[in-house]
C-alpha cells in the first residue's frame, strides 16, 4: 500500500507577511474588545411579545360559500392510501378462488411470513423493518393448477418503499430467469415496475413449476406480484396481473 505523502505547508513568504498577519489579530481583538464595551454599556432593550394579535390567517374564517371544496379521493391519494389497504388489492381473476394461507389472516399479512419467501429472509425482514413498514395487504388465490399471492406492503414513507421496491427488484435479477433477460421486463407507465419470469423448478417424479414476478411501488406502497403454474406462464399475464394493480394504486 503506497502512503500519500503529506500536502506541503504553504508558509508566508518574507517579514512583511508576518507583520500582516500580526497586524489583522490584534485589529480583530481590539475591534471586539470594543464593541463589547458598547454593548455593554446600553439598556436592554424589551423582546417582542411572544404571541401577537393580527398574525392569524385568515383573519376571519370565510362564508361556507366561499371555502375551497376538499379534495376528491381521485385527487387525494391520501384518502384512499390511509384507509382500508385491503380495499386496493387487485381484483381476483375470473374463475379464481380465495384460498386460506398460514402467511395472512383476513387479508393482513405477518412481516416473517413475507420475508421468508426470499432466500435471504433474515436480511430482508430487518431491511422491511428498518425501513418502517407499516402495514402488508395481502391475498391468494387458485385457479387449476395456477396459484397467485398479491402483496401490498405501505411503508412510512416513499423513500422506504423506494428502496425496498429496489432490494427485491435486486434479489430477483440475482436468481436464475429464463432467456428474457436478468434486467426483466419494465412495466409501461409505472416508473420503476419490472415483470420477471423465472425459470421452472425441476424435480423427479414431479411436475415443473413455473414462477412469474412483478414489483411496482406508487407512492408509500410497493406491490409484489406472484404467479404460479405448472404450465409455462405467459410475460402477458404477469404484466396484465400488474398493470391492473397500478391502476388500483
Amino acid at each position: 500500500m503506497v502512503v500519500p505523502d503529506a500536502p506541503a505547508r504553504v508558509r508566508p513568504r518574507g517579514a512583511t507577511a508576518l507583520l500582516l498577519a500580526v497586524a489583522a489579530v490584534v485589529g480583530i481583538s481590539a475591534g471586539t474588545a470594543v464593541g463589547y464595551g458598547v454593548q455593554a454599556g446600553r439598556e436592554p432593550e424589551p423582546l417582542p411579545a411572544l404571541s401577537q394579535a393580527g398574525l392569524a390567517y385568515p383573519a376571519k374564517p370565510l362564508p361556507a360559500g366561499e371555502r375551497p371544496p376538499a379534495l376528491s379521493a381521485a385527487e387525494d391519494r391520501g384518502v384512499r392510501t390511509n384507509g382500508d389497504l385491503r380495499k386496493l388489492l387487485v381484483a381476483r381473476p375470473a374463475g379464481a378462488r380465495n384460498v386460506p394461507a398460514d402467511w395472512h389472516d383476513d387479508n393482513w399479512a405477518d412481516i416473517a411470513f413475507y420475508a421468508d419467501q426470499y432466500e435471504e429472509a433474515g436480511s430482508l425482514f430487518f431491511s422491511v423493518l428498518q425501513k418502517e413498514v407499516r402495514r402488508i395487504a395481502a391475498a391468494s388465490w387458485e385457479k387449476g393448477d395456477r396459484a397467485y399471492d398479491i402483496h401490498l406492503l405501505q411503508f412510512r414513507s416513499s423513500r422506504g418503499a423506494t428502496e425496498i421496491a429496489d432490494d427485491v427488484k435486486a434479489y430477483l435479477v440475482g436468481v436464475e430467469q429464463d432467456d428474457q433477460g436478468l434486467s426483466g421486463d419494465a412495466l409501461a407507465g409505472s416508473g420503476n415496475g419490472r415483470y420477471y419470469l423465472l425459470k421452472p423448478v425441476r424435480e423427479p417424479g414431479y411436475k415443473p413449476v413455473y414462477e412469474a414476478r412483478a414489483v411496482v411501488q406508487r407512492g408509500d406502497i410497493v406491490a409484489d406480484l406472484s404467479i404460479w403454474d405448472t404450465s409455462p406462464i405467459s410475460k402477458r399475464d404477469i404484466r396484465m396481473l400488474a398493470e391492473r394493480q397500478l391502476e388500483r394504486l
